[in-house]
């Protein structure tokens, strides 16, 4: 009854003010009678629609909850969270970032405000005897007994994140920063574009659509390949295997962001959904995957090449093992992603329920290449939502030698955690391809931010090895780091995680590694 009511009443205030508007020939009173007419004509539309069932009973007035409902994220993000709320980042979190890129020390008072006695609380523990700090930041040399070019990766670099997922200026700004902080940057699988040749480190990533390196028929190009991979800014190449956001799922751009630069670099029709395949069509098997990286290693003239994964199945892992073992070969790094997500779009199924958060994909891979008497030839990587100087300091102890971080430098160019990197909305510019966007993003300012944060993020996750007694990462012990297991016990990382002795899998396994080492198999993923 209501909206009849609330109708029928704009329509007699229409009725009565256009004809007065008439004779008064008052501005003031045309501009009421043309409101009332809008609001008629939309309660009558209301009505007479069938999409929207609040709209046909509520006509008019419904038309504030969705008003509501479009600004909720901000009101949440900006007024209603506290600074320890907040998800995939906090507000503390944003904010040392954001302050740190500006140059401010991102230093905070009056106590933490987390619940520090809550269950699953990690916490680092310093020695009644710090350390000096050492005078430069430590580096760690990627490169197995395979590789006659290593390169000395920095503990923070650039995750990967493609040309389409990442305007053409954010890509320039970090980019820059790299070759300023002389850290790496991750291309992304989204091929090797002008972007990311501004002078800094290259990590350029393979995935299963081969961009960059791509028959037409979708396949792997290997002299296209050779051509890229001889560049002077590459120095390292990334198969991705999976990530995070999406473990087993290819990747996808939207076909609002496949523009024609991008279709162009990529070797796709462009304004149509870019979808890579799930799964690689250069090998299919474990042994296989190891022949690649060999032949890829070769390829790039002796370059180090790895790949990425979010780790799943343990068996699938091991099975990877050995056929390393059986081929007498190895990858020179592994990127371990969590299931924690990144700026990749994603059904929220995946997001949410799919792949091994990164503490547990990054033990497991650690530990089974220890145990399988690998891991002296294989730099580990981690990546999963590493902000701050303890989160790279957590990862190495639970079996990292470097990290990679992509929203934190996302951040530090300018996102604010819109969560619109899908829709190509993207507000700051960050990750958009609609150019009018795009532009608000100043080049030459964010690059010098985003090497302030990776420079100062370094910095404090050296300060705080110090602090614990290390001077360098490889002093590290799962001792020095602790959880909160119940309301009353605290335990280490060496008491609550197993730990392998080198070598151990192919000796005698544990029992608890027995069953998953006997069933993994070099000749298939599958569990024998």
């Amino acid at each position: 009854m209501i909206r009849y009511v609330l109708v029928v009443l704009v329509g007699v205030a229409t009725a009565v003010s256009v004809p007065v508007a008439v004779i008064s020939g008052g501005a003031g009173w045309w501009i009421l009678a043309s409101l009332c007419l809008v609001l008629a004509a939309v309660g009558v539309y209301d009505l007479l629609q069938t999409g929207h069932s609040v709209l046909r009973n509520y006509p008019i007035l419904g038309h504030s909850r969705y008003l509501l409902e479009a600004v909720r994220p901000e009101i949440q993000q900006y007024f209603i969270e506290r600074n320890v709320d907040g998800r995939p980042f906090d507000r503390d979190t944003r904010t040392i970032i954001y302050e740190r890129a500006k140059g401010i020390h991102g230093e905070l008072s009056f106590g933490t405000e987390r619940d520090i006695d809550s269950v699953g609380y990690d916490f680092l523990v310093h020695s009644m005897a710090p350390v000096p700090e050492p005078a430069e930041p430590p580096r760690v040399l990627i490169g197995g007994p395979d590789c006659t070019r290593p390169y000395s990766m920095a503990l923070l670099n650039v995750s990967s994140m493609s040309f389409g997922a990442l305007s053409g200026n954010a890509l320039k700004a970090l980019n820059r920063a790299a070759a300023l902080g002389g850290f790496a940057h991750d291309t992304g699988e989204g091929g090797l574009t002008p972007y990311h040749l501004g002078g800094g480190d290259l990590v350029w990533e393979i995935g299963s659509g081969y961009f960059g390196t791509r028959t037409p028929d979708g396949r792997f190009d290997p002299d296209q390949f050779a051509e890229n991979a001889a560049h002077e800014h590459v120095k390292v190449v990334s198969v991705k295997l999976s990530q995070g956001a999406k473990p087993g799922l290819g990747g996808v751009l939207p076909a609002a962001k496949v523009s024609e630069e991008i279709a162009r670099y990529r070797e796709v029709p462009a304004h149509e959904k870019c979808v890579s395949p799930s799964a690689h069509s250069a090998f299919r098997t474990p042994f296989e995957l190891v022949e690649f990286v060999c032949r890829l290693r070769e390829l790039a003239g002796g370059k180090p090449v790895g790949f990425k994964l979010c780790v799943g199945s343990r068996v699938e892992f091991l099975a990877l093992c050995k056929a390393m073992i059986d081929v007498g070969a190895t990858p020179d790094f592994i990127v371990v992603d969590g299931a924690e997500g990144g700026t990749a779009a994603a059904p929220l199924e995946y997001e949410d329920h799919v792949g091994l958060p990164l503490t547990d994909g990054l033990m497991t891979v650690h530990n089974a290449l220890v145990g399988s008497g690998l891991r002296d030839r294989i730099k580990i990587g981690a990546s999963g939502k590493v902000a701050a100087g303890n989160d790279i300091v957590k990862r190495l102890i639970q079996g990292a030698d470097f990290t990679n971080a992509a929203r934190a430098m996302m951040m530090a160019i300018g996102c604010i955690q819109a969560q619109r990197c899908h829709t190509n909305t993207c507000p700051v510019g960050v990750a958009t391809q609609d150019p009018m966007r795009s532009r608000a993003l100043n080049v030459a300012d964010k690059s010098i931010r985003a090497w302030r944060y990776q420079e100062a993020t370094v910095q404090q996750a050296v300060q705080i090895m110090a602090s614990l007694g290390a001077s360098d990462p490889g002093e590290l012990t799962p001792h020095m780091l602790r959880r909160k297991i119940d309301a009353t016990h605290v335990r280490s990382y060496a008491e609550i995680y197993e730990w392998l002795s080198p070598g151990v899998l192919l000796d005698e396994p544990p029992e608890s590694w027995a069953a998953d080492w006997a069933a993994a198999t070099p000749e298939s993923f599958r569990a024998a």
